[in-house]
């Protein structure tokens, strides 16, 4: 008998076994955001106001038949590992190609208080500028990850400098967190869905068993091989998956709805 996609997705993304590698939870709350208008560095930035709302940093189509969601802490070398070996084989491979919509989300766990300040700077970025700029951006952080804790505000300047964006903004907004709110409503979703630790990845809402790249490969061709085979199922999953994640847009019957469908068929 012929598994059911639920049953085939989760045999495939077991694939490597042990529970996923990352950095752990530690103090939940991150702390009080600082009132000073701008960090050490030779800048003039007044306050900046907060800000309550971003949409999702995503890149691919929206309609792609695959959805790869990250959970990340910008202080968690394991993410750093992800971001910097694993996602870009995710973007050659399947972004690229139109096979796959990638999502970021932070999870401060938070590692140190750069959990919350790079988060925060990043999302400066997505906002001034847009999505690429924002990807380039976190790579560039990541990069210099190890240092955040000693010259954090030089490290962000020069990550947003590199991308065509104020490098006094983005260390003003590292210093301020106006976009703390943001942040924390990513973090929530991952906690509604069950993260507990970083990175955590969902491949159409499936959690990996483990961060590296042939465990995420073999979720992602999975799910395109399970399209492939049910085309008349493919349209509808596809995407309910990719509106979770949209749900300002949508309401809470229509989710609801979609996913009662889509368990029935599975």
């Amino acid at each position: 008998m012929q598994p059911t996609r639920r049953r085939y997705i989760a045999m495939v993304s077991a694939v490597g076994g042990g529970a996923i590698t990352g950095c752990l939870g530690g103090n939940t709350s991150g702390g009080d955001a600082s009132n000073d208008a701008t960090g050490p560095l030779d800048c003039t930035v007044g306050p900046i106001d907060r800000v309550s709302s971003l949409p999702t940093p995503t890149r691919g189509p929206d309609d792609a038949p695959v959805t790869v969601a990250a959970f990340e802490d910008f202080a968690c070398p394991h993410c750093q590992t992800f971001t910097l070996e694993v996602a870009p084989k995710i973007v050659s491979n399947y972004v690229e190609q139109g096979d796959v919509r990638y999502q970021y989300f932070d999870f401060p766990i938070p590692v140190s208080e750069w959990s919350w300040r790079a988060a925060s700077a990043s999302r400066a970025i997505h906002d001034r500028i847009d999505d690429a700029a924002f990807f380039d951006f976190t790579t560039r952080v990541y990069e210099q990850q190890s240092e955040l804790g000693t010259d954090g505000y030089q490290t962000v300047h020069d990550a947003a400098s590199a991308v065509g964006a104020d490098g006094c903004f983005a260390a003003a907004s590292a210093k301020q967190e106006p976009y703390r709110p943001v942040i924390k409503e990513s973090r929530q979703q991952g906690i509604d869905r069950g993260v507990d630790s970083t990175p955590t990845i969902f491949v159409n809402g499936n959690p990996v068993s483990r961060p590296d790249w042939s465990t995420v490969e073999s979720a992602i061709e999975a799910e395109l091989s399970w399209n492939k085979h049910n085309p008349e199922l493919s349209v509808l999953i596809g995407g309910v998956d990719n509106d979770i994640n949209r749900d300002q847009e949508l309401t809470h019957g229509r989710v609801g709805s979609a996913r009662g469908d889509r368990n029935s068929m599975i």
